[in-house]
């Protein structure tokens, strides 16, 4: 199939697709997007762009309002262990003393980068989450 710069136009202008800057702005679009997607296949050319296009706008919008923060590199460290079901113990061999790995889990002590790397690959995350 071809693309139809006419009927592309046509659907811009039913649609008027524009930067999302609200929560009311991303509902109003929401519903276009799920009733292309419905059509599956049977989407024309001008369809499927603007599809890409309004998803491209939504995704914008909700990578800016919906950024999920870094989780503290001792907040990941707990939940890591308990999503293991694992003990402070278990962390002996990487930190040595069950005191700095208290301090450690308790905010006091920061994770360096050998020790980020020594954890992330006990734990087999990025050593990046760690610091």
């Amino acid at each position: 199939m071809t693309f139809n710069t006419i009927k592309y136009g046509e659907l811009l202008s039913e649609t008027l697709p524009s930067t999302i800057e609200t929560e009311a702005d991303r509902q109003r679009v929401l519903p276009i997007i799920n009733n292309l997607m419905r059509k599956g296949e049977k989407l024309s050319p001008e369809e499927s762009r603007l599809l890409r296009l309004l998803a491209s706008l939504v995704a914008a919008y909700e990578t800016k309002t919906f950024a999920i923060e870094p989780l503290a590199p001792e907040v990941l460290l707990k939940t890591l262990l308990e999503e293991r079901e694992m003990r402070q113990k278990d962390l002996l061999p990487i930190f040595g003393s069950e005191g700095i790995i208290s301090d450690t889990l308790a905010g006091r002590r920061g994770i360096g980068k050998k020790k980020a790397q020594e954890l992330a690959e006990f734990f087999s995350v990025s050593y990046k989450l760690f610091l």
